[in-house]
């Protein structure tokens, strides 16, 4: 079972928290959850029907009021029931829904803490989820991901993973390996039985197939990394090539100012952008050139710490002006950070003008085309925009057997677990398959880490802190 690890004594408390955002609304939900949840709230809870708490049917609502520790009606609010193990924690749950202002819910949330429940950590109602086994680590981190979506494509990745899109896929790898295993030793424990074992050949194969499963949910996190975490990405030139008009451009507003004089931009301007799929942590860089001004030398220097950090570097260049020194000098920084990983997309800005600027060389130097686009005009966002989502988005999102990884967590535990089985191949043909299924043992617990079977209790601590209080 899923989160079996972690001790069930953990969760002896009943817990209590508000649920949606501070501030005032139609409606505030303060969730109860634990194994005294219906007593704590019959001491305070009055259901209009005149029945106990305790007689309420799960999954059902009624009206009740709600009282202050002197009897005084606080709220009249909706509750609902939710019933071991039948519930979101895997508990007793209950749920107050009252009116939405700020001093009534912090009033009922106090009542309901001194009534005996204590207040709950963040995340500490999936994390219950989580250990009942109503949740694996992976649909854990998809729930805050839904939490956290800043785009529709974001928001549909951690619905599919939310659905069991990567667990699915991480229980049909461990099931296959753990056939292997357990095909060998048996063979090796038990000779005189007549138990079938794979070939090594058949083995050799299946870790072959594996292999290539295992390659393709590593290499989904190009996809998963840029949709929902971003892609931290630069914008780098020399002065007056069009770079504030390019973040303006891809940020759909003036966020930038924008002049005719060079220099104008003096510090590193940063915005979050979605473009298409792809959300990008776009900053907007000073110009790079040699100068005696102190500020903008201050902020020539912070261009270039924006580059070294750069996923994705912009290179604009001024397709209506001759390459010079300054784009010489761009261009060796760019070249430096590509060869660290980057990727590169060279832009030949004010494309509405005779070009002038040498393509060729940009090519040549850069390895890449320079895409020819006018900053001004709006239908050179889809241009960039396709070539962006072209880079990093693969396959379509939306399909039912394309499995995407997220987070680096996902993508450390998938690439450790190739290594496991590309070096259990490597032993079968020198020591043979007993050997081998040593690698593979180790493979499954990496696999097993992913998922919350074999993971340890700080992992499970760092992911369930960056929940909010009450989810």
């Amino acid at each position: 079972m899923k989160g079996q690890f972690l001790m069930y004594s953990l969760f002896e408390a009943t817990i209590a928290a508000v649920s949606t955002p501070r501030g005032k609304g139609g409606i505030a939900v303060i969730r109860i959850s634990g194994g005294d949840a219906l007593p704590i709230c019959e001491k305070f809870i009055r259901p209009k029907s005149g029945a106990p708490l305790s007689e309420i049917k799960a999954n059902t609502a009624c009206l009740a009021a709600v009282s202050a520790a002197d009897g005084s009606i606080l709220d009249e609010a909706v509750i609902t029931v939710y019933r071991a193990p039948k519930s979101y924690t895997g508990e007793d749950t209950v749920e107050i829904s009252c009116h939405g202002g700020i001093l009534l819910t912090e009033a009922i949330l106090a009542r309901t803490l001194e009534c005996g429940a204590v207040p709950a950590g963040p995340g500490e109602f999936t994390r219950r989820a989580f250990s009942a086994g109503k949740l694996s680590l992976s649909e854990a981190e998809a729930v805050i991901g839904m939490i956290e979506a800043e785009t529709r494509a974001s928001l549909l990745l951690s619905r599919k993973n939310l659905d069991g899109g990567i667990r699915r896929k991480t229980d049909e790898l461990y099931d296959r390996l753990k056939a292997i295993v357990s095909g060998v030793y048996a063979a090796v424990d038990f000779p005189d039985e007549d138990l079938s074992q794979m070939s090594t050949e058949e083995i050799r194969s299946e870790l072959s197939s594996v292999v290539s499963a295992l390659e393709g949910l590593r290499d989904s996190y190009k996809t998963g990394h840029a949709v929902c975490e971003g892609i931290r990405t630069v914008l780098v030139g020399k002065p007056n090539t069009g770079k504030s008009t390019i973040l303006n451009l891809l940020a759909g507003k003036e966020r930038a100012i924008v002049t005719d004089i060079a220099g104008t931009t003096r510090d590193v301007v940063s915005e979050t952008v979605t473009a298409g799929a792809v959300t990008l942590r776009l900053s907007d860089t000073a110009g790079i050139r040699s100068t005696s001004d102190a500020v903008e030398s201050i902020g020539v220097a912070k261009s270039k710490e924006a580059l070294a950090q750069a996923e994705l570097i912009l290179a604009v260049f001024d397709a209506a002006a001759p390459l010079d020194e300054e784009d010489t000098e761009v261009l060796a920084l760019i070249r430096e950070r590509a060869a660290q990983g980057a990727a590169v997309i060279a832009i030949l800005n004010k494309s509405d003008l005779p070009e002038k600027a040498d393509a060729a060389r940009l090519e040549k130097e850069l390895g890449t085309v320079p895409v020819r686009l006018c900053a001004k005009e709006e239908q050179s966002r889809g241009t960039l925009v396709k070539i962006i989502e072209d880079m990093f988005v693969n396959g379509d999102l939306g399909a039912e057997d394309h499995t995407v990884i997220t987070n680096v967590r996902q993508f450390a535990a998938v690439s450790e677990a190739l290594a496991h089985v590309g070096d259990a191949a490597a032993a079968l043909d020198s020591f043979g398959a007993d050997i081998a299924c040593t690698e593979l043992e180790a493979a499954m617990a990496r696999l097993g880490e992913l998922d919350g079977r074999q993971v340890t209790a700080d992992v499970v601590n760092s992911i369930f802190h960056r929940f909010c209080v009450g989810k």
